[in-house]
C-alpha cells in the first residue's frame, strides 16, 4: 500500500479549506458522478459516494445506488476515515461497536470502505467510499483501485478550484482569488488591519519595447523570474497574487509606514538584472502601498487604491508610494466623468460648442473661429474641457466625441455661410482619430452631409500627436489635404523637441502656444523665440497663428513680426453661436 502522510488535526482550518473549494451544496456534476459509477462497478458495490465532511453532516457531492443527499456526521464512517491518510474499512458494521447501533447498520448496510480525500495541505475533506449490504473485505488490488480513484477525485477537485482562481501563466493565485480571500478575511477577522503591496514589475512602455526588441518570450521570462523573487522575499507563508500581466499583490500584517523599508528592499532586489535570452534586463519596478482594515473596504476598492498608489509611485524618484486619498478622489472623479460623458453624447442639452474668433492681424478682419467643446454636467455643473477632454481622449469615446463636435460645428458653419459669414471653422481632433483608417472618409461624408466645402474647415492636432511616426497617421493627413481640408499644428513649441516632422507633414497652419504669449511682455528670450518661430514657419510655407493674446502689446508685436492671425481673450472670449454673430455685427463699420 502507498506510504501514508500526516493529516493536519485542525478542525477550523479543515472546514475553511473545505469551504474555500466551493463544493458544498452545489449541483450534481457528471465528472464526479462518473467516478462513483466507476468505483461501484470496479469494486462490485451497490453504493458509492463522493462524501464531504462538513461541521455536522456528511454531504454527498456524487452518489450511485442511494437517494440520500446527506446524513448526520456522527453516524457516518467517513468521519473516521478523514482522520488518517489510509483506507478506512469496516467489514461488518453490525460487528463494530462504533456503528452497530447506527441508522446505517439498522437500514441494512453491513460493509463500508472509504479512501480519504486529502488536500495538498493535509486537510481531510471527505472520502470516496463504497458500501455493501453484505459483510466483506477488500483485497490489496481492490484497495489500490479505491485509493487511485480517490486520487482522481482530488485531482478533479483541485482542477475545478484552480479554474478562474489561478493565473494560467504563473500558476499563482489571481485577482479573483484575491477578492475571495479579502471577502473571507472580512468575515473571519473584521478588525484586522493589513497592508497591501502592489508590485508592478515593469512599466507598460518597457514591456512593449522589450517585446519588440527581444521577442514574445521577453515579458513572460522577466515577469516569471521576478514573481519567483517576490515569493522568495515575502516567504512561503505569504500568498502572492498575480493580478495583471506585470503586477502582483501581497498582503502583509503591519502598518504601511513600518513596511516602507521592506517595499524598498523588494524593489532593490528586482532592480538587479534579469537575463532574458542571454541579455541582462533591468526592470523599472514600481511599488504602491495601501493600509486598510479588512472590514472597511471592498476588495475592488483595495485593488483600485493599490493601482492608484502604484501610478503615484511611477511619478517619484524612489518609485515607491503610499495610497493618497486626495489623488483617489481625483481618479474617482475622472472615472465618473468618463462614464457620464457617454450619456452626454446621447442626451441633448449637456454638450455645446463655443466659438473663439480668429482675426487677420494685418486687417483686423475676423476670418475664422475655433470650435471649443463645453459640457454642463447635470449634477456637477460646467466641467472644464481641460479636465474632461484629455481623459476622454484616452478612451474609445474619442471617436464619438470628435464626431459630435464635427457634426455640431459643421451644422453651425452651414448656418454662418447661409447668413453671409464666410468663416473658416477650426475643429480640434485627437491623435486617436488619426489612427482610424476611415477618418478622412468620415470627414468627407460629414462635409457632404452639411453642404460645407472642405476649405471651410481646419482640423487642429497637437504637436505631440503629429510628431508620432505612424504610417497610417501620415496617410490620413495626406488624404485630408487632398480633400482640401486645412490642417493646423496646435500648441507649437512645447510638445516635441525635433522639428524634422515639419518637413514631412502636409499641415498648412502653425499655432504658437499661448505660454509664449503670456511671457513675451517681460521676456526678451520669449520675444526672440516667437519672432524666430514666425520666420521659420513662413520659410516652410506655414500660415502662423498666435494663440492666447491677452494684451494690445502682444497683438502689436505679433503684427509687427508678420504673424498672420491672432486668437485670445484680448480679441474675444469664446462665445456661443448667437454671441459670435452679435460680435461680428458689432465689428462691422457703420
Amino acid at each position: 500500500m502507498p506510504k501514508t502522510r500526516a493529516v493536519v488535526d485542525n478542525e477550523e482550518a479543515r472546514l475553511n479549506a473545505l469551504r474555500d473549494l466551493n463544493l458544498l451544496d452545489t449541483p450534481p456534476s457528471e465528472s464526479f458522478d462518473r467516478l462513483t459509477r466507476l468505483a461501484s462497478r470496479l469494486l462490485q458495490a451497490p453504493v458509492s459516494t463522493v462524501s464531504l465532511t462538513d461541521a455536522d453532516r456528511q454531504w454527498f457531492k456524487a452518489r450511485v445506488g442511494v437517494e440520500l443527499t446527506q446524513i448526520p456526521r456522527d453516524q457516518a464512517p467517513c468521519h473516521y476515515a478523514i482522520q488518517a491518510d489510509e483506507l478506512f474499512v469496516v467489514p461488518d458494521m453490525l460487528q463494530d461497536d462504533r456503528f452497530a447501533a447506527s441508522p446505517l447498520a439498522q437500514a441494512g448496510i453491513r460493509f463500508y470502505a472509504g479512501a480519504p480525500l486529502i488536500t495538498q495541505s493535509g486537510f481531510g475533506l471527505g472520502t470516496l467510499c463504497v458500501v455493501d449490504d453484505k459483510p466483506r473485505q477488500l483485497d490489496e488490488d481492490q484497495g489500490r483501485v479505491l485509493r487511485d480513484l480517490a486520487a482522481v477525485v482530488m485531482t478533479q477537485v483541485e482542477v475545478q478550484n484552480m479554474i478562474g482562481r489561478v493565473d494560467a501563466t504563473s500558476g499563482l493565485a489571481n485577482q479573483h482569488r484575491l477578492f475571495e480571500d479579502l471577502h473571507d478575511l472580512g468575515h473571519a477577522d473584521a478588525g484586522r488591519r493589513l497592508t497591501g503591496l502592489m508590485i508592478e514589475i515593469v512599466s507598460g512602455p518597457q514591456l512593449a519595447h522589450g517585446t519588440r526588441v527581444l521577442g514574445a518570450a521577453y515579458g513572460e521570462q522577466v515577469i516569471l523570474t521576478a514573481l519567483a523573487l517576490v515569493q522568495q522575499a515575502v516567504g512561503p507563508d505569504v500568498r502572492v497574487y498575480h493580478v495583471a500581466p506585470a503586477c502582483c499583490v501581497v498582503l502583509l500584517d503591519g502598518p504601511a509606514a513600518g513596511l516602507m523599508d521592506r517595499a524598498r528592499a523588494i524593489r532593490a532586489m528586482l532592480q538587479q538584472p534579469i537575463r532574458c535570452n542571454d541579455v541582462p534586463v533591468m526592470p523599472d519596478t514600481a511599488i504602491g502601498i495601501h493600509e486598510f482594515a479588512v472590514a472597511d473596504a471592498t476588495a475592488r476598492d483595495v485593488l483600485r487604491r493599490l493601482f492608484n498608489a502604484t501610478d503615484d509611485a511611477r511619478a517619484t524618484d524612489r518609485a515607491v508610494a503610499t495610497y493618497d486619498p486626495h489623488h483617489d478622489l481625483r481618479q474617482a472623479r475622472s472615472f465618473a466623468l468618463v462614464h457620464d460623458f457617454a450619456d452626454a453624447l446621447e442626451m441633448p442639452g449637456q454638450l455645446d460648442l463655443a466659438y473663439q474668433p480668429r482675426i487677420d492681424l494685418a486687417t483686423g478682419a475676423c476670418i475664422g473661429a475655433e470650435a471649443l467643446l463645453r459640457w454642463t454636467h447635470p449634477t456637477l455643473g460646467p466641467v472644464s474641457p481641460g479636465e474632461f477632454v484629455p481623459i476622454v481622449e484616452q478612451t474609445a469615446l474619442a471617436r464619438p466625441m470628435t464626431a459630435w463636435v464635427l457634426d455640431a460645428g459643421l451644422r453651425q458653419a452651414g448656418l454662418w455661410r447661409a447668413g453671409g459669414h464666410d468663416l473658416r471653422l477650426s475643429i480640434n481632433a485627437s491623435a486617436l482619430n488619426l489612427d482610424e483608417g476611415d477618418f478622412a472618409a468620415r470627414i468627407a461624408a460629414a462635409l457632404d452631409r452639411h453642404g460645407v466645402p472642405p476649405g471651410a474647415i481646419e482640423l487642429e492636432f497637437t504637436e505631440s500627436a503629429l510628431a508620432r511616426d505612424s504610417g497610417r497617421m501620415t496617410r490620413q493627413l495626406h488624404e485630408l489635404r487632398r480633400l482640401g481640408v486645412g490642417l493646423a499644428i496646435d500648441d507649437f513649441g512645447i510638445g516635441y523637441s525635433s522639428l524634422s516632422y515639419l518637413q514631412r507633414l502636409p499641415a498648412t497652419v502653425l499655432k504658437i502656444d499661448r505660454s509664449f504669449m503670456q511671457a513675451m511682455p517681460a521676456s526678451d528670450r520669449d520675444r526672440t523665440l516667437v519672432r524666430t518661430m514666425i520666420t521659420m514657419a513662413h520659410d516652410l510655407g506655414y500660415r502662423v497663428v498666435g494663440e492666447g493674446i491677452e494684451s494690445r502689446a502682444v497683438l502689436d508685436l505679433l503684427a509687427e513680426w508678420g504673424c498672420d492671425e491672432g486668437q485670445g481673450y484680448f480679441i474675444s472670449h469664446p462665445l456661443p453661436a448667437a454671441g459670435l454673430a452679435a460680435w461680428l455685427r458689432a465689428r462691422k463699420p457703420a
